[in-house]
């Protein structure tokens, strides 16, 4: 999440935390509201059809996790009150209903979130100095009880993002810091924590990122393999036990990467797809210059992953005056829904090969021969686009059949999919 960080640098604090820099400061924004106009259906595509909106006109809403009928959505940066706020909504019926709230103490602000598999624990990134990661019990998943909370010399910087999965059944968080002039570890590094007992975490691997990237934004577990964001750097792939090199979470090893065109590498989704049985690894960039609900720019990219040790940049999907953010793939019908802030959501078509296409469907960068998404006609939906209310969507998220978005401006919308 950030947009180019030669605007923001004036608002360093907050920033980094949208990995990517807004320029809050000039512009109108638009009041919150769940009034619609228009579904905005791509050309020859289908409208991602609302089906209800929860307000938050307060603070700016970030990422959601929602987990059986429950979504916990987290707030930024700074609107009229502190974006230190974890709402809790009831999204089993068509129209999400607040049911209570966490603040998080000593947060200047969130952004991460995520339900662990078993939806036994919600995890909270807490930004910026004195950052931490935070460990709520969902024993009563309406009420989370903070249950432990990690701050470290390493995490002081900022957590920006804070995912979770497992290694051989083992339970584990994968932090992103970014850098930060003073303080007591001032690069940008990947923490690694195991969560065995999650009562008590514990930091078991750090690793500064090059100065090159230079910053880390997100990572993507699966199999036992980390597929790492490393902005100007592309993006790395880490065995932690499931890439055949030895690694493991405490002592990783790099298998392989590439630096994406165009850098700005912040998130990842790496695609299993049962029916094709293609291997691709999904690059949303962050670029700029960005406005929160006016602008934003950033394409994504799809590498072919079949050998994880020469990962290679096969195609593109662009979206004019906008930029994308983060992914979310139903991989049961071949889909990707992507969080596009001002341009709303976008579904895309992603079965089968996305690196064959015909001459006039490539594009050529250097030396990088690459097919175009949308001239292959792979964008099949489109939702809160082209109308009112101006959305600013940050993060989508697929559960039990509907999409989330989580809409800085005005919220979290919860739409129909397309299949």
């Amino acid at each position: 999440m950030t947009r180019p960080h030669r605007l923001l640098h004036a608002l360093v604090l907050f920033s980094l935390a949208l990995t990517g820099c807004l320029d809050t400061s000039t512009g109108t924004i638009a009041r919150a509201s769940c009034a619609l106009d228009g579904g905005g259906a791509s050309s020859g595509g289908t409208a991602l059809v609302v089906s209800g909106c929860g307000l938050v006109d307060s603070r700016y809403t970030a990422e959601v996790a929602v987990h059986q009928g429950i979504a916990y959505t987290t707030t930024w940066g700074f609107r009229s009150e502190q974006g230190n706020f974890v709402a809790i909504w009831n999204v089993t019926g068509s129209q999400p209903t607040l049911l209570d709230s966490v603040i998080v103490s000593g947060a200047t602000t969130l952004g991460d979130n995520a339900v662990t598999d078993d939806g036994t624990l919600l995890i909270v990134a807490t930004e910026r100095t004195n950052g931490s990661l935070v460990i709520f019990d969902l024993a009563d998943p309406v009420h989370p009880h903070q249950l432990a909370r990690l701050a470290t010399p390493e995490t002081f910087n900022g957590v920006h993002t804070a995912e979770v999965g497992r290694v051989a059944g083992h339970l584990y968080a994968i932090l992103a810091v970014d850098a930060l002039n003073g303080g007591p570890s001032p690069e940008s590094k990947i923490v690694i924590v195991d969560l065995a007992d999650p009562a008590n975490p514990r930091q078991i691997f750090v690793k500064s990122v090059p100065s090159t990237a230079p910053f880390v934004h997100d990572t993507f577990l699966r199999d036992g393999l980390l597929f790492v964001a490393l902005w100007n750097a592309g993006i790395e792939i880490w065995d932690l036990g499931g890439g055949g090199h030895g690694g493991t979470p405490s002592a990783p090893v790099v298998l392989g990467g590439v630096a994406t065109i165009g850098g700005d590498a912040h998130n990842i989704w790496w695609l299993h797809d049962a029916v094709s049985g293609s291997r691709y690894a999904f690059v949303g960039e962050e670029a700029g210059p960005a406005q929160i609900g006016v602008s934003s720019a950033g394409d994504i990219h799809v590498l072919d992953v079949s050998d994880l040790t020469a990962p290679r940049e096969v195609a593109f999907y662009h979206v004019p005056g906008a930029g994308t953010h983060n992914f979310s793939v139903d991989e049961t019908n071949g889909v990707l829904y992507a969080a596009f802030y001002n341009a709303g959501v976008r579904a895309l078509d992603v079965r089968g090969d996305l690196g064959s296409c015909t001459p006039a469907q490539q594009v050529t960068t250097g030396t990088v021969t690459r097919c175009d998404l949308r001239a292959m006609g792979r964008e099949i939906g489109r939702g809160l686009a082209d109308g009112t209310p101006r959305v600013y969507v940050w993060g989508v998220q697929l559960s039990g059949g509907a999409l989330y978005a989580s809409d800085m401006l005005n919220g979290l919308w919860k739409l129909q999919t397309v299949r």
